[in-house]
């Protein structure tokens, strides 16, 4: 954590206003949002965003790579020696996650305009997102590991708010509900981890929990149960094994919102809190370690899946988490900063690749199966051009985006451990398969589905095609932000972060840097590996016209990667049923035979006595006088003998 904090006046307005317009758009939409136009809604939700992304750039162009805005805004909680404060941190880091953030979010709102125009929906749809872009705003820009907290529920709320958006479907809540209780499992670590903090520390603010944890022996069992459990709680939210399985899932919701998730908010949310944290997991080895092996197996374990995928969004969902694996394979070797690289470039292209899939969708009125597309190519060209650009990015495709940020990992891993480099590699061919697989059955070869979905086949208006074009620019030159050494210029992006990760890098086991040789016989093998691969998908798919078999007439390893491996089902039999049944058996065994047989009995008693007592009501005056007397000797010899 750099020292050198800067009291701006100057800065604190945008930064205070970045995290409150898309705060102020939900409001406005949310209260009076009915008694607007509809199209007004949605631009309300939009330019609240861009307003954010201009307050975003002025802060990148008022801090420099070394310098840090720290603003406390009010004092939260104190008791005994804990002081906890409601605050900003604005550092190099934050600035990219809130570029991110509200340029593609930005992009994502105006995509929604057109995606969303016709439905009943529309006005609830732009409340939320801007409610979304708001909680991951706080989630990066606090001060402290509890403002960070805030964020990181808030965004679980709204995936569930958005996920399941359309929530007269009754699989799309359930997938709603997967995805919110499978992240309160991880939530709970980044909880404990906190309250660890709190305990040992006497804070959770960054800088002085970085402090305190320099004072501990590395690899001490206090620094590994803390960052062991900031994992798990990034395990959740950025959907690492085994708790994956809501993602693939959340693409119930409308398609912006998987772009959304995907590429800018949720998922990216453990990537951050580990670079924010990179001084605490330096400390802790052996948690590295755990990070590089889930990292790895979530890379290969979710590219294996992606290969026999039919929904055009849930193989965007699959590359996902392999892409996530791969970010969390370099935090485990240490390598801070090109894991925040992969988070920007991939931002770019899985944004771009959503919304593609979007617009694709939007053309066919609805269909998501990639065996009823076909030649699209010709009728949807700017889809088709931008969709084809980032999915050479994703793959690995020499001098794009991806190809650099990809390459950057891989290196790291060549210099620490050849056999994880084998496997990332692997895990990175397997991409550009199944991405070009998509992309053949989609977009070339001759339209699979009805005649009359073929005659009303039509390009996205501007509104979504205008997001395309800019993403796609960024997918295509990001890269550049990241060049290796060999080209002999700076490398920016790490140069930009290097304030905040530069106090980790005491903590690192440091190798032997690839020369630059090797450096360019890495590079090659990995373009010259993705296009080889492209080309084999290319003769399959487009040559020999191949087409996915159906799942019924699948059989073997087949069978079992076009079931995911039996994951959800495995959920289901070792969680979901004996919790259901312990569920039943409370119902039984405590409603039903406690409180229900109390309340019941309560009512029983009343109701007998009540019965009793309407016999003593006969309406004889007499009866009435003789009752009284009775009553007053009662009173009587109570009181002279108790």
């Amino acid at each position: 954590m750099n020292d050198n904090m800067i009291q701006d006046t100057l800065l604190v307005t945008p930064a205070l206003l970045v995290s409150l317009l898309p705060l102020i758009g939900f409001l406005i939409n949310g209260l009076f949002g009915k008694f607007l136009p509809k199209s007004v809604t949605g631009w309300i939700a939009a330019l609240a965003i861009l307003g954010s992304f201009i307050c975003s750039v002025t802060l990148f162009n008022g801090l420099n790579s070394t310098s840090s805005l720290n603003i406390d805004i009010f004092n939260w909680i104190a008791f005994s020696n804990i002081n906890i404060t409601f605050g900003f941190l604005i550092d190099p880091l934050t600035i990219t996650m809130l570029l991110v953030v509200t340029g593609i979010g930005f992009l994502i709102h105006l995509y929604s305009i057109g995606y969303m125009h016709d439905d009943e929906g529309y006005t609830r749809f732009f409340t939320y997102l801007n409610l979304f872009i708001f909680f991951m705003l706080l989630l990066v820009m606090g001060n402290n590991y509890l403002v960070m907290f805030i964020g990181w529920e808030g965004v679980g709320l709204c995936s569930y708010l958005l996920i399941g958006f359309w929530f007269k479907n009754e699989s799309y809540n359930n997938a709603a509900k997967k995805a919110f209780v499978m992240n309160r499992v991880g939530d709970l670590g980044f909880l404990l981890g906190m309250f660890f903090m709190l305990f040992y520390f006497g804070s959770i603010d960054y800088s002085t929990v970085a402090n305190q944890a320099q004072t501990l022996a590395p690899n001490s069992a206090l620094l590994i149960t803390i960052t062991m459990l900031l994992f798990v709680g990034a395990m959740g939210k950025s959907a690492q094994l085994p708790l994956f399985t809501w993602l693939p899932d959340a693409m119930a919701g409308p398609t912006p919102v998987s772009a959304l998730i995907h590429a800018a908010t949720m998922v990216t949310a453990g990537i951050y809190m580990i670079v924010r944290s990179n001084i605490l997991f330096s400390l802790a080895p052996t948690t590295l370690t755990f990070i590089l092996i889930v990292g790895v197996a979530t890379s290969v374990f979710a590219a294996v899946i992606g290969l026999l995928q039919n929904d055009i969004k849930k193989v965007l969902a699959y590359s996902t988490v392999s892409q996530l694996g791969l970010m969390f394979a370099a935090l485990g070797l240490g390598a801070f900063s090109s894991g925040m690289f992969h988070v920007v470039t991939h931002a770019f292209f899985k944004a771009l690749l959503f919304l593609g899939a979007g617009s694709v969708i939007h053309a066919l009125h609805g269909e998501q199966d990639i065996r009823k597309m076909g030649g699209l190519g010709k009728y949807i060209k700017v889809t088709y051009i931008t969709f084809l650009l980032a999915s050479l990015a994703i793959s690995g495709f020499p001098f794009l985006s991806g190809f650099f940020s990809k390459d950057e990992i891989l290196a790291h891993a060549f210099e620490q451990n050849k056999t994880i480099w084998v496997i990332l590699s692997i895990s990175s061919f397997i991409t550009a398969f199944y991405m070009f697989r998509l992309v053949f059955l989609t977009f070339f070869g001759n339209f699979r589905g009805t005649e009359e979905t073929k005659k009303h086949i039509h390009e996205s208006p501007i509104t979504m095609t205008l997001p395309l074009i800019v993403l796609c620019i960024l997918a295509v030159v990001g890269g550049l932000l990241g060049l290796p050494e060999v080209f002999h210029v700076q490398h920016v992006f790490s140069t930009y972060l290097s304030s905040v990760t530069e106090g980790s890098a005491q903590y690192l086991v440091h190798h032997e840097k690839v020369s630059h040789a090797t450096e360019i016989a890495l590079m090659s093998f990995a373009g010259i590996g993705a296009i080889v691969v492209i080309l084999f998908a290319y003769n399959k798919y487009v040559k020999q016209n191949a087409l996915p078999a159906d799942e019924v007439e699948l059989t073997g390893l087949n069978k079992v990667i076009s079931n995911k491996f039996y994951v959800d089902e495995i959920y289901e039999t070792v969680f979901v049923k004996p919790i259901t049944v312990l569920s039943d058996l409370f119902l039984v065994l405590v409603d039903k035979l406690i409180i229900d047989l109390a309340v019941n009995a309560t009512a029983w008693i009343v109701a007998t006595t009540g019965k009793t007592m309407r016999l003593l009501q006969t309406g004889n005056t007499g009866f009435y006088v003789f009752a009284m007397i009775i009553g007053m000797m009662v009173l009587l010899i109570i009181r002279l003998f108790i």
